[in-house]
């Protein structure tokens, strides 16, 4: 992936799942676990769930803890949108 697109997908597509494990709530094998149920799902399509919501199921997460992760999510996007830009060249 390039820097740029690094960029874009770190600011405008935060990652549930890799929030979830740097928080201590979930394994990476459950993680993985719950990124392969969500996506077996899709290609049999079946109704799209959030991660969150696989999380929940397998009850691997409590809604506390899903609460706490879009928190945490949402305050890494506000900080991203208050850093200064770097002048363009």
């Amino acid at each position: 992936m390039t820097d740029i697109l690094k960029t874009i997908s770190d600011k405008y597509c935060p990652r549930f799942g890799q929030t979830a494990v740097e928080l201590g709530f979930i394994t990476e094998a459950q993680l993985k676990e719950s990124l392969y149920c969500q996506v077996d799902e899709n290609l049999t399509n079946q109704e799209h769930r959030l991660l969150g919501a696989v999380l929940l199921d397998k009850e691997w997460l409590t809604s506390n803890q899903v609460e706490t992760v879009m928190n945490t999510l949402l305050k890494k996007m506000r900080q991203e949108e208050t850093k200064p830009r770097a002048p363009k060249k």
